[in-house]
């Protein structure tokens, strides 16, 4: 299965934060398209200012510019491009568990090679 995150000619200005006509502009959408996508999927969560405005961080516009290919590039539907996205995720889980474990058994392994050693001597 392939995945592509966004393409090359997509840029992503070093900011922290973007309001919505920004990200709208960075998509190639209309604003509408970005709260509609914010609605179906719940991984975009935008911190509200006191006026209520949107502010939505990096990883929002990345998981966005995800959304935007898996529905425009890729053909998706919502509920299809939903499941790749929760299957995306699924695999990043995995191959954090796994490198983790694999250093823990790494330091389970050391310190089993020491203690052989103190009752080596």
């Amino acid at each position: 299965m392939f995945l592509i995150l966004f393409t090359m000619e997509t840029l992503i200005p070093d900011k922290s934060y973007f309001r919505i006509g920004e990200v709208s502009k960075i998509l190639n959408v209309e604003p509408y398209v970005v709260r509609y996508w914010e609605t179906e999927f719940r991984t975009i969560k935008p911190v509200r200012t006191r006026t209520s405005q949107r502010l939505y961080r990096k990883k929002d516009v990345e998981e966005l510019l995800t959304i935007r290919n898996l529905l425009y590039s890729q053909r998706f539907t919502i509920d299809g491009a939903k499941k790749q996205l929760y299957k995306a995720k699924e695999n990043r889980e995995s191959k954090n568990n796994n490198g983790a474990e694999k250093e823990r058994l790494m330091r389970i392994k050391e310190e089993l090679i020491q203690i052989k050693e103190m009752f080596d001597k």
